[in-house]
């Protein structure tokens, strides 16, 4: 199935498991339905089964939102206390569709604690209390952890996964992967047919010690931390030391940073290897996982200047990472998107795409966890091994069987909605929305805009979340200016940082008029993008209380 295809699912309100292969874009494709949901005006709750992955997505962990914590059972008067906590009961009751990210780390008796206080607090007997559920993950990846490993407590062992009986999308598109030969030799680790002829091929990328700066993966932190504190030793030069900051509740704040791949204290030197922790979703200049070599540092705000391995530039400035509820911002962090990269464990590095890495999966312990670390890089030429064991090419027996049953009702699913008309998917897509509560009027739109803009985001965060383009905001921002629904205190903070050229433009729109950008535009020389120029103009006129 087509990302496009298992998106106009989604949309329809169905129950859905979205998985497939490493790199065939499960994010990316859930990524566009939040947006599309929040273009709606509908703001889906973004969870994730572990914290690392809660805070790339910039939502709660599950146990978090659902208010189970840590919990490994729940009695009635569990379930109780949880329906008489405000900020929960808000959560679920006001929820249209939960997403959770990363279901193989799930295990099925959480899924169904999760299950059973949304039914309490929505006083529903439908699963989830009627919300729309959206598992996305692959269990060839790594499993729950639980107490007895003998158990196998995967989510869709539950007796919950066969109540609310998700539609399969099983993304059948790669893009991570650019080695055909590679590709063949992770499809037989996920299919148990693992022989001699792929055997050769690991073989012959046998490694005793990484070649050049290539990331090295281990099973252990242990052994990560050792690595990076060595070489880190081994350069000259002072140590560059950049602090994590927080706003928000302390309890929020810690949980963002247990989660985020960039440490609380960053120490970085010239030569040091790193790797960025985030993706860069405005300039798209870096992604999480991208590869580099501090070269230098700012004079002026002592910023990271980070050449990648495709010999760019890049200056690492600090990024935030936030927990949001309903549009808002709860708590955020900031901090230089990098962590050193000579190093990491398999774990933090599910979700990452590699160029090269080298392994040494000779430790390996976990069903999955060879192949997580095999499939992070993208062809057979950027992978150095010195070691595995079986464990390593192992995946979980009851998941092979599975996953043979996920692909057969994901081509059931691709039939029947194959079958249906272009108009009448449009008609079953704007029934949710209008079940939901969203709205599709333009001006309703522009408002969804101003909540956004009123609850502290920039223009470039807007346009990310809503999937728009920055052009497409202002538009928005002009038109909520001509309804006379904007005031200066909704947009002062978009010019933050941004100052000294505002000045210029106001000065050019004082002596040329606002009537047209383009003569500003040349005025300047062609210095100052239109964006900014449409926002300055913008600034302008509501201060001015004049008229474009």
């Amino acid at each position: 199935m087509t990302q496009a295809q298992a998106l106009s699912i989604l949309k329809t309100g169905a129950n859905v498991f979205l998985t497939g292969e490493p790199g065939s874009g499960k994010t990316h494709t859930i990524n566009e339905y939040v947006a599309y949901l929040r273009g709606c005006g509908i703001e889906p709750a973004v969870t994730a089964s572990t914290g690392i992955a809660a805070t790339h997505i910039g939502g709660y962990t599950i146990h978090s939102w659902s208010g189970i914590g840590v919990k490994n059972e729940l009695s009635k008067y569990d379930i109780d206390r949880i329906s008489q906590n405000r900020r929960v009961v808000r959560r679920v009751a006001n929820a249209r569709v939960l997403i959770i990210d990363e279901i193989s780390m799930l295990s099925a008796k959480t899924l169904s604690m999760v299950e059973a206080v949304c039914r309490e607090i929505r006083r529903s007997h439908l699963p989830f209390g009627g919300l729309q559920v959206i598992l996305v993950g692959d269990f060839f990846q790594l499993p729950p952890v639980v107490q007895n490993k003998n158990e196998s407590d995967f989510a869709f062992v539950g007796a919950v996964w066969q109540k609310f009986n998700p539609l399969v999308c099983y993304l059948s598109e790669q893009h991570r992967q650019e080695d055909a030969n590679f590709l063949e030799l992770l499809l037989a680790i996920r299919g148990a047919s693992f022989s001699e002829k792929h055997l050769n091929l690991l073989r012959a990328q046998y490694a005793s010690i990484p070649h050049g700066n290539t990331t090295q993966l281990y099973s252990h932190n242990a052994d990560v931390n050792a690595i990076n504190d060595t070489e880190l030793s081994k350069l000259a030069g002072k140590n560059e030391i950049f602090e994590m900051r927080g706003w928000g509740p302390e309890k929020l704040v810690t949980a963002l940073k247990n989660g985020c791949l960039s440490p609380e204290i960053l120490s970085l030197k010239i030569g040091a290897r790193v790797m960025f922790t985030k993706n860069d979703t405005v300039k798209h200049r870096f992604v999480n996982g991208t590869l580099g070599v501090v070269v230098g540092f700012t004079k002026t705000d002592h910023c990271p200047i980070v050449k990648t391995n495709s010999d760019k530039s890049i200056f690492a400035e600090p990024m935030g990472w936030r927990l949001e509820d309903g549009g808002r911002v709860l708590a955020e962090i900031s901090q230089v998107p990098l962590r050193l990269a000579w190093a990491m464990t398999v774990h933090k590095s599910q979700g990452m795409s590699l160029d090269a890495a080298h392994m040494d999966l000779s430790g390996a312990f976990e069903y999955g966890q060879g192949y997580v670390a095999l499939s992070r890089v993208r062809s057979l030429a950027g992978l150095s091994l010195a070691g595995f064991n079986k464990q390593a090419l192992c995946v979980h027996p009851k998941v092979i069987e599975k996953d043979v049953e996920f692909q057969e009702l994901s081509k059931k699913a691709h039939d029947i909605f194959s079958k249906i008309t272009d108009s009448e998917l449009e008609t079953m897509h704007k029934n949710f929305v209008r079940a939901c509560g969203g709205k599709s009027k333009k001006e309703e739109r522009w408002q969804y805009t101003l909540d956004m803009l009123r609850s502290g985001k920039t223009i470039e965060e807007i346009a990310n979340l809503r999937g728009r383009t920055i052009g497409t905001i202002l538009d928005h921002l002009e038109k909520l200016y001509l309804l006379e629904k904007l005031n200066m205190e909704d947009i002062v903070h978009l010019s933050l940082g941004k100052e000294q050229e505002i000045i210029k433009i106001r000065e050019a729109f004082q002596k040329i008029g606002v009537e047209r950008l383009k003569p500003v535009f040349e005025f300047l020389g062609g210095r100052v993008s239109y964006e900014i120029i449409r926002l300055a103009r913008i600034l302008f006129v509501i201060n001015k209380k004049t008229t474009f």
